[in-house]
C-alpha cells in the first residue's frame, strides 16, 4: 500500500524510525555520511523578502551587500574543502536570479570546481531556460532551489515570489538533466501539517529531488523570524524519517541548525535516514559545527565520510 506523508509522519515514533532505517539500509550504507561544503559566493543585498534570511535588504536584515567573489578565490576554497574531505562543493549567491553579466564567472566556478574532482552544486535563485542550459553545458551536477515550506504557509514567509515560481525553476532544472537539490526549513512557525505537505510536494515531483536538505531554522538577528520559538526536536526527527521513506534513493541532508543540536539529536537524525551534512564552521551566514566537532561525533557514532564518486557520477 502506498503510504502518504501524513500516514508516515504520524506513526508512533519507534515504528517510524524502524521503517526509515529499514528503507535507508536498502539504499545506502548506514554508516557512511556524505560531506558537502557550502560557500557564499555573493553575500547580502538580496531583493527578496524571505523572513528567515539575513541576506535580504527588504526584511529588516542589516547584513551589508558584497560583490561576487573572484573565481580564483572560490577555487582556492574548493581545494581546501576537498583536502578536508568534502566530496560535494555547494556555492550560493544572494540573488533573486543571476544577471547575464554574472554568468561567465559563475560558469567558470562550476568548471573549475568540477575539474578538482568535486561534485558541483549551485543555488542562484530563479533561472530562465538559457541560464539552465549554460549551467548544464558547464557541467553543473546539482542545482539547489528549496521549496522552503508548504504551499499554504509559503506566503507567510515570502511575498516577493510564489510557491509556483519555485516549482517552475525546479522543472527547468530537471528538464535540462541537472540533478535537483530541494528541501525546506522547519521551525518557522509552521504546523506539522505544513511540514507533511512540504514533504509530500517534494515526493510527488515528476522525479523526487536527488538531494533533500532539511534545515532547522537558525533565527537570525533583525529578521522577522528572529524570535521564532524553537522547534520540538522530535519534530525534526519525524521530518527526516518521513523524507527518507518517501524518497528512498535521495540523499537527505541534515543541514542548517546542527550547531544547536545535541550529539544525541544528530544521532537520531542519522538513524532516521539523514546521510549528508555540511562540513566547515560556516553556512552562508550562519554557524555550523567545526571539523573537529564533526570528527568527534563521527568517531563516537562509528560513522565515516562517504568516499568520492567518479567525476560526473552524481547521484
Amino acid at each position: 500500500m502506498h503510504s502518504t506523508a501524513q500516514d508516515l509522519y504520524t506513526l508512533p515514533l519507534m515504528d517510524l524510525l524502524f521503517r526509515a532505517q529499514s528503507v535507508h539500509r536498502q539504499n545506502f550504507d548506514p554508516n557512511r555520511i556524505q560531506c558537502a561544503k557550502l560557500l557564499s559566493i555573493k553575500t547580502g543585498g538580496c531583493g527578496e523578502d524571505c523572513a528567515y534570511c539575513a541576506q535580504s535588504r527588504r526584511n529588516g536584515a542589516t547584513l551589508p551587500a558584497a560583490k561576487l567573489l573572484e573565481v580564483q578565490k572560490v577555487l582556492a576554497e574548493a581545494q581546501k574543502a576537498k583536502e578536508a574531505g568534502a566530496t560535494r562543493y555547494c556555492m550560493g549567491a544572494a540573488w533573486r536570479s543571476p544577471k547575464d553579466r554574472d554568468m561567465p564567472a559563475v560558469l567558470a566556478m562550476v568548471e573549475g570546481v568540477k575539474a578538482l574532482g568535486l561534485e558541483t552544486c549551485m543555488t542562484l535563485g530563479m533561472l530562465d531556460d538559457r541560464q539552465v542550459r549554460q549551467l548544464k553545458a558547464a557541467g553543473l551536477d546539482y542545482y539547489n532551489h528549496n521549496i522552503d515550506t508548504s504551499e499554504r504557509f509559503y506566503p507567510s514567509v515570502i511575498s516577493t515570489h510564489s510557491f509556483a515560481d519555485r516549482l517552475d525553476t525546479l522543472d527547468r532544472v530537471r528538464a535540462a538533466g541537472i540533478n535537483v537539490c530541494s528541501g525546506g526549513i522547519v521551525g518557522m512557525g509552521e504546523t506539522a501539517e505544513d511540514r507533511i505537505s512540504m514533504l509530500q510536494t517534494l515526493a510527488d515531483l515528476p522525479e523526487p529531488p536527488q538531494s533533500v536538505p532539511i534545515n532547522m531554522l537558525m533565527p537570525m538577528a533583525d529578521t522577522p523570524l528572529a524570535d521564532a520559538a524553537p522547534l520540538d526536536p522530535i519534530e525534526m526527527v519525524r521530518t527526516i524519517a518521513t523524507a527518507r521513506i518517501l524518497m528512498p534513493k535521495s540523499y537527505v541532508r541534515l543541514s542548517a541548525g546542527r550547531s544547536a543540536m545535541s550529539d544525541e539529536l544528530q544521532a537520531m537524525c542519522f538513524f532516521a535516514g539523514a546521510n549528508s551534512i555540511f562540513v566547515g564552521d560556516t553556512l552562508l551566514t550562519a554557524e555550523n559545527p567545526d571539523d573537529s566537532a564533526d570528527a568527534r561525533l563521527f568517531a563516537k557514532l562509528g560513522l565515516r565520510p562517504e568516499a568520492p564518486r567518479p567525476c560526473g557520477d552524481a547521484a
